[in-house]
């Protein structure tokens, strides 16, 4: 039996929800793929998906998965000769289950979020329906698998009703304390983005009274009140673009630079492992040190993790920002 990528077998069901159709019965091939292509990938100029690929899709599911699919002349499309038949019955492999159960447990863990709570109910039914368990923090997978233990930051009861006026571009007005302020204020946002980093939640939005975008933590929000006023989002703002070249939620505050650092080889496997940012380009080496490239802001996020990498790191240039971590360091150094 051929083993089908996951691009196929996310076409098959496609496929067999065309032909299964009542509204639509006796697509063509042309009308196939074109669903394949607008579900998969939002276009249907053809570019993706070729006719060949249909064709292919459909000799696959007649031979590995005994689909009764037939084509009608006079109705010049595709139907099935047992109409209950459905793809979708057709059970998952050990792997496929053992990701889905991973998968589940992990979005588990947001479970106390009132937005990831609405999909409690259709996750329980994933695991039922594949025979794992009715339990979705079912405790004997610990026994193979320990999934990082996340506390619902504070301020996850917004995500729902700020995701509402994201979409419907409401503008939204809330109770805010700054970490560096005892004081409180009243904020008035068009939200653009939500965010996540570091298990806590954040909303990217253009402050209406200073008429610049900004970047405000869930956990700081008191009260949310959403608007019945709409806004127009700022055509300057494009989220893949807005945190490109910053690591973390510190964004659009001055220019990228070219930073090099230098590691111990220890450190090196792990950045070339996992690195830091996706600008990231290994040097090579150089007098026994690792030297790495990379093209960012200086932000307090990266400041952070350079200095959580303690002696195993050194940053070269630019001098800048070498003295912005030797005054970090030096004070640190003052506390001991």
């Amino acid at each position: 039996m051929m083993i089908a990528s996951k691009n196929a077998i996310l076409r098959y069901r496609i496929i067999d929800r065309c032909i299964r159709s009542t509204a639509f019965p006796f697509p063509s091939k042309k009308e196939l793929r074109e669903a394949c292509e607008e579900e998969l990938y939002g276009s249907q100029n053809g570019s993706h998906i070729c006719d060949s690929t249909i064709e292919k899709d459909l000799f696959a599911m007649r031979n590995e998965h005994d689909a009764p699919i037939r084509y009608s002349r006079k109705e010049k499309g595709y139907y099935y000769t047992d109409s209950e038949y459905t793809i979708d019955e057709i059970p998952l492999n050990d792997k496929d289950v053992d990701a889905i159960k991973m998968a589940a447990n992990v979005l588990y863990q947001f479970k106390n979020s009132n937005l990831f709570q609405n999909f409690d109910f259709a996750i329980s039914k994933i695991l039922d329906r594949v025979n794992i368990s009715n339990k979705i923090d079912d405790k004997e997978i610990d026994n193979f698998v320990q999934f990082e233990k996340v506390t619902s930051p504070k301020g996850g009861e917004f995500l729902e009703g700020l995701l509402t006026a994201i979409k419907q571009r409401k503008k939204v007005q809330f109770e805010y304390q700054a970490f560096k302020s005892e004081q409180r204020s009243i904020r008035r946002v068009h939200p653009y983005l939500l965010k996540e980093y570091r298990h806590r939640w954040y909303v990217i939005g253009k402050n209406e009274i200073k008429d610049r975008i900004q970047t405000f933590g869930l956990d700081r929000v008191l009260s949310l009140q959403l608007l019945e006023d709409q806004f127009e989002v700022d055509q300057a703002f494009d989220p893949d673009r807005f945190f490109k070249y910053s690591l973390g939620i510190t964004a659009n505050v001055g220019d990228p630079l070219q930073i090099k650092v230098a590691t111990d080889e220890v450190l090196s496997k792990y950045l070339l492992s996992q690195p830091l940012h996706f600008s990231q380009t290994y040097l090579g080496e150089e007098d026994g040190k690792f030297l790495f490239e990379y093209f960012l802001l200086p932000t307090y996020e990266l400041k952070q993790q350079i200095l959580g990498f303690g002696s195993e790191i050194k940053v070269l240039s630019p001098p800048s920002f070498v003295e912005e971590i030797k005054s970090s360091i030096e004070a640190m150094k003052s506390l001991y």
